[in-house]
């Protein structure tokens, strides 16, 4: 059901039921109606339009701190207020916010922040693609964390993916050297070859990580942008020349086996002895590069230089198939969900 088509008084909440054991399935998940809530004072009523489903969402999944059972689950999600008790949220912004997985949701002004008019050219899914979280998590990971100097060589994994494709197209801007990647088919590999501008890329599927990279880059690497750990943070650090840095952004390579988890990097102690830099980051603590993001990327995005590399699934009842969809690698770049 889509918004056009729910009564105007009703809203859809998405609710996780159960704990995954494993990869999670469809039945995890319930839609629950409830009349639309009126604004408080103090508050804004926003009609959901986009969606994100991002990788962390299986991480949540298991978490109680981060999704509770039985209750709204959190997203990013794009909405236009259509009624409010607050001046500072005037009916029709547009504005971003966190209650997704919802058609609906009440929201105080310290919750949202106005959706930027950057004109022709930056369509509304930019700002929760490439000018969104997933964009700033790619930014920050390549300028502040393995700090990429023009010319230098890096590797990005899970390549195909959202914060992938935009650390491919924003390298390309910073000036990278030679930019290779992993995947998980032939289909991604080619992808980001022909269309994001890779030099190179792999399916992790094709054999040994390590001897799969070290082939793509055989004279090594200055940084790397890893999202998968595992084995591929191995073969980052096998690749690595002296003095190298590796930003960590995530680990979608075990977020289905969190009992299991595959084992530390048997080569881990060579970060001590080829002096690299190892860093984990959260995007929401570097917030303040924003706008550092929309000066290196608006204008590209204007000019129709820098396009969006994004899956977009139509029709929030499918919001939960977009999410397995996506775990299950089935997009080519960010994956949104529309209204």
């Amino acid at each position: 059901m889509t918004n056009d088509t729910l009564p105007n008084d009703t809203m859809i909440t998405v609710q996780q039921t159960a704990r995954p054991a494993g990869f999670p399935t469809p039945d995890l998940f319930s839609f629950v109606e409830s009349p639309v809530p009126a604004p408080e004072p103090g508050t804004a009523l926003v009609e959901n339009l986009q969606w994100s489903v991002d990788p962390y969402h299986r991480e949540a999944m298991d978490s109680d701190e981060l999704w509770t059972l039985n209750s709204p689950m959190e997203g990013r999600a794009l909405g236009r207020v259509l009624d409010s008790r607050d001046p500072a949220l005037r009916p029709g912004d547009l504005v971003l916010h966190r209650k997704g997985w919802r058609t609906h949701a009440l929201v105080t002004r310290d919750e949202t922040r106005p959706v930027p008019d950057f004109g022709p050219g930056v369509p509304l899914a930019a700002h929760l693609s490439l000018l969104g979280g997933t964009g700033l998590s790619a930014y920050v990971g390549l300028t502040r964390i393995a700090r990429l100097q023009p010319g230098e060589d890096l590797f990005v994994s899970a390549a195909a993916g959202g914060v992938g494709t935009a650390a491919g197209r924003l390298a390309r801007l910073l000036g990278a050297g030679r930019l290779v990647g992993s995947a998980g088919s032939a289909r991604k590999v080619a992808y980001l070859t022909e269309r994001v501008g890779f030099d190179a890329a792999f399916d992790y599927h094709d054999g040994p990580v390590a001897e799969l990279l070290a082939k793509a880059a055989p004279a090594g690497l200055d940084a790397v942008l890893d999202g998968v750990g595992g084995d591929h943070l191995e073969a980052s650090i096998a690749a690595l020349r002296p003095f190298g840095r590796i930003a960590w952004v995530g680990a979608v390579g075990q977020y289905h086996s969190l009992a299991t988890p595959p084992p530390a990097p048997r080569n881990l102690f060579d970060v001590v002895g080829k002096s690299i830099r190892l860093e984990g980051f959260l995007v929401r603590d570097h917030m303040d590069a924003l706008e550092e993001l929309y000066d290196v990327a608006v204008p590209h995005l204007r000019s129709g230089a820098l396009p969006l590399d994004v899956t977009v699934v139509e029709g929030f009842e499918h919001i939960v198939e977009a999410l397995l969809g996506m775990l299950r690698g089935e997009n080519l770049g960010k994956m949104l969900v529309a209204a």
